[in-house]
């Protein structure tokens, strides 16, 4: 079969039959949950397996559970994690303690997804932000320390990976200087390259992620005519080459409006740059159609880049007690962590 370079969102609690048949065609490397998909444990479970049945093969089903803000999977049904900020104020306090606490955080968002079928969450977030940005940020980074970042980043992508859950650096090569919010407009930072630094550190330190996602943002220091997702001058040269960075490079969500064109002219315009794959995420399938025309097949390196990150979400998890897990993040964060009944 021709696996397609594109990872198509679903806002639907069951394949249709409309579904079914352009996923059988289209056959996607990556499917994407949204919140109007998780109504239940139960139902999540038969979408996945029906989601990859339709797709015909053995597809990673993502999802973005960051915890706080921004989780498709929320209470009653399911836990509430914290937001990544909150293990940044444990780091602030004690380094060693926020570490744990991030890893033990992303490793219950790992038991909780990987049992339903869920193996790629799109975290962490490893932006740095800065006074003046948009909130669009805000408490889903770490901390307004590259270094505490770096270190909660890294232990979030383990604990992801100890349950079998690959994980995903977002957004490369930087979100927290925007003073807009790219779903809404395209942002520009005009800062040159030694205030750059220090928004680049954290995704240099995680240059071997099997998978990164790329910001919709223009950095006039590096390319003031083209956004970092259609920018072949920020991807091969700092984020492949300065970063070093050599695992699947995926866009962020082509339907946001920071990008102008046709969803096919976005396309080839990522792959053009050097995106591996593209997300479209709107669940509607003309949007999914128009990207498909301008996706070509996972051919290439990105095929082995594909492996890699795939070798992690179909591993099975490490052993774990899930419950001592979460008395241990209580008393790491404090009184605010609930876990579930």
């Amino acid at each position: 079969m021709t696996i397609h370079a594109v990872a198509l969102g679903v806002r639907q609690t069951k394949v249709d039959a409309d579904l079914r048949a352009f996923l059988r065609d289209a056959e996607p490397w990556s499917l994407i949950l949204f919140r109007e998909a998780c109504a239940s444990r139960a139902q999540v479970k038969a979408l996945c397996a029906d989601l990859r049945e339709a797709a015909g093969h053995d597809a990673i089903v993502y999802i973005d559970q960051e915890g706080g803000r921004v989780a498709r999977m929320r209470p009653p049904e399911w836990p509430a994690w914290p937001a990544p900020k909150a293990y940044g104020d444990v780091y602030a306090r004690d380094a060693h303690a926020g570490a744990e606490a991030a890893k033990l955080g992303h490793r219950l968002i790992a038991h909780e997804l990987k049992a339903l079928g869920v193996n790629g969450d799109f975290a962490p977030v490893c932006d740095t932000p800065v006074d003046g940005a948009d909130p669009i940020i805000g408490d889903r980074a770490f901390s307004s320390d590259p270094e505490a970042i770096s270190v909660l980043g890294r232990a979030a992508l383990d604990g992801l990976r100890a349950g079998g859950v690959v994980g995903c650096v977002k957004h490369m090569p930087g979100h927290g200087r925007a003073e807009a919010d790219s779903h809404l407009a395209l942002p520009r930072i005009g800062v040159g390259h030694n205030q750059l630094g220090a928004d680049f550190a954290p995704f240099r330190a995680l240059s071997d992620a099997e998978v990164a996602m790329t910001a919709h943002i223009v950095f006039e220091a590096l390319d003031p005519d083209n956004p970092a997702t259609h920018s072949r001058i920020v991807i091969e040269n700092l984020i492949r080459q300065t970063f070093g960075f050599r695992g699947l490079l995926v866009s962020d969500d082509l339907d946001m409006k920071a990008l102008s064109g046709t969803l096919r002219a976005r396309a080839e315009k990522a792959f053009a740059a050097g995106c591996d794959v593209v997300l479209q995420c709107s669940g509607k399938i003309a949007d999914m159609a128009q990207v498909l025309q301008g996706a070509p097949a996972l051919a290439g390196e990105a095929v082995q880049r594909a492996h890699a990150a795939e070798a992690v979400a179909r591993a099975a998890p490490a052993a774990f007690d899930a419950a001592a897990a979460w008395w241990r993040l209580r008393t790491l964060i404090g009184p605010s962590i609930r876990a579930p009944a």
